[in-house]
């Protein structure tokens, strides 16, 4: 058991190698990435507060008004997570995959294939992490946030961004060409942005709608983010973040199994 816990963690330590090397570009060209993060937001606040905000003024959340401009805030703040681990995940990884022949040149070195997939996954749940930090610094900054239960949300989107990321590695390693990454985009991801509760409570939807809704895992991770966002954390938390960690565990083995496949050939 010594020396399979030994293995692991040396497993564990290379790939943050593998991962270090992503932070270190992102690192060289930080002034353009962070501005959509930042910018996003205040122009969702911007178009729902003078608009759709002015008509509708407060929802029901879990039985109680919110103002629909907090309500969408705390949504906004998970779409970056999921848009930005997951296309870290499929696009950046089949770029320097494909392209940029990255991960071919580190395949050289005592990397493993299944250590440099997992600095994919950690790298575009740190994408994920970095995008909902930023954007949820915007939104307290813009008063949209409570204090202190939202100071709990850092780890909550690191959960978030690896649920999408490692779903964006695995992704990668079905489609055949970048542009078939537009399929999983258009079948899953913005059918979440929609209809996961993000612009909406949930319960105005039709009954099987809202069962389809309940095992999407954006639900899930919004779910978590608004209940800190607005202040109000209950019981049931417990219960996304299991669904959430069972994504995770279901996506991990395909995402090593399909891109090893690419890359050891």
């Amino acid at each position: 058991m010594g020396a399979s816990a030994a293995r692991s963690s040396l497993s564990v330590r290379r790939a943050l190698r593998y991962w270090r090397r992503n932070l270190e570009v992102f690192l060289a060209t930080w002034k353009t990435t962070v501005l959509p993060p930042i910018f996003e937001p205040i122009l969702y606040v911007i178009a729902f507060g003078g608009g759709v905000g002015m008509l509708v003024g407060s929802v029901l959340y879990r039985g109680e008004e919110v103002p629909y401009l907090a309500f969408v805030a705390s949504g906004m703040i998970t779409v970056g997570v999921m848009f930005w681990a997951f296309f870290e995940g499929t696009y950046s990884t089949f770029v320097r995959f494909r392209y940029q022949r990255t991960l071919e040149a580190v395949m050289s070195t005592p990397l493993s294939p299944d250590e440099i997939i997992l600095g994919e996954i950690l790298w575009a749940a740190t994408k994920g992490l970095i995008a909902g930090t930023l954007t949820s610094a915007v939104v307290g900054a813009l008063g949209l946030l409570s204090f202190p239960s939202s100071l709990l949300l850092p780890p909550v989107l690191a959960l978030g961004g690896l649920v999408f990321g490692v779903m964006g590695v695995c992704a990668c390693g079905l489609v055949p060409n970048i542009n078939a990454v537009n399929v999983p985009t258009f079948l899953l991801i913005m059918p979440m942005y929609l209809f996961s509760g993000t612009f909406f409570p949930l319960d105005l939807m039709p009954p099987w709608a809202q069962a389809i809704a309940s095992v999407l895992p954006l639900t899930h991770l919004v779910e978590l983010t608004r209940a800190l966002a607005l202040g109000r954390p209950h019981a049931g938390l417990a219960q996304n973040v299991l669904v959430l960690a069972a994504y995770i565990a279901a996506f991990y083995v395909p995402a090593l199994r399909l891109m090893r496949r690419r890359l050891v050939k």
